[in-house]
């Protein structure tokens, strides 16, 4: 009887770590989509991250070619053409805009995901390619959840930008992993369910997951942050927003936005939000002049 049950036990754990396992999986996989040509003046651009990634952009040059620009970091499974809205706005204004899309998504190269740590790379190869020729221009972020992610993991750091807008960014992988199951199972069977997600962080990335942590990053961020939250945000919570904000060194702002869930504060495309957003920008990074 005994042996009996010890082989159950046996099997249900195999069954369970085989589940975990193929969960992380999908969440890692890549997924390759069509994007719309970008709008004139815009132009498809071909990038290269560190690790030879390849990377798709849409790119449109501002009012003065050395002027501010505005770097657009998507979410998880989306790509640089859901922030089409954003990037015509900035550029009517004469930003500079360039918007891409990260590794496993859209037309960039396939690769794993891996929720901000090595998009990272694809972001910094970004920054790059705006500053070529203008080495000296300001440069603003606005980065959706895992853009946001990507633009405070970097190896080196965060992104060496003047200012960042950052939408419903989670403060580490543990705490998004519990939110994120806590969905379907309650937040007592969350905790015990995601160290069997987190810690795949080892075998898949090589990392800790205590690596995977935007508030990490922008403990070491000096430069202008606002913070986009929801109030009704289950997957990066109203704590985390306020966590975040805290986390800031620099100059700050938050702006909660009531009853806004994750996708309503990843989308967010309302007067109030470009209201804010130009002024950000207007005051951190300089008025661009309008395009002619």
């Amino acid at each position: 009887m005994a042996r009996r049950l010890l082989l159950t036990l046996l099997i249900f754990l195999v069954l369970l770590l085989a589940g975990a396992w193929i969960a992380g999986t999908v969440l890692s996989w890549p997924h390759a989509s069509a994007v719309a040509a970008p709008a004139p003046p815009g132009r498809v651009v071909r990038l290269a991250a560190s690790d030879g990634v390849p990377i798709a952009a849409s790119y449109w040059p501002g009012a003065h070619t050395d002027g501010p620009a505005v770097l657009l970091l998507h979410g998880i499974n989306n790509t640089r053409g859901r922030m089409r809205a954003q990037a015509l706005w900035l550029n009517g204004l004469g930003y500079a805009v360039l918007a891409i899309d990260f590794r496993g998504h859209g037309e960039s190269g396939p690769a794993e995901r891996s929720f901000g740590l090595h998009e990272a790379r694809d972001a910094a190869a970004a920054l790059a390619f705006l500053r070529r020729g203008a080495p000296q221009r300001r440069i603003g972020l606005i980065g959706i959840s895992q853009g946001g992610a990507a633009a405070l993991l970097g190896e080196s750091g965060p992104l060496p930008v003047q200012a960042m807008v950052l939408h419903a960014v989670y403060p580490d992988l543990r705490t998004a992993i519990v939110n994120r199951i806590a969905r379907v199972t309650g937040r007592s069977l969350a905790r015990l369910g995601e160290p069997l997600l987190s810690y795949q962080s080892w075998p898949r990335l090589g990392v800790a997951p205590a690596r995977i942590a935007p508030i990490e990053g922008l403990r070491r961020f000096q430069g202008p942050v606002l913070i986009v939250g929801g109030t009704a945000d289950r997957d990066t919570s109203l704590a985390d927003s306020r966590a975040m904000y805290a986390a800031a060194p620099g100059p700050k702002q938050l702006w909660l936005i009531a009853g806004a869930d994750h996708v309503a504060v990843s989308i967010v495309w309302t007067e109030a939000y470009r209201r804010r957003v130009r002024a950000f920008f207007a005051a951190t990074l300089g008025e661009p002049g309008r395009a002619p």
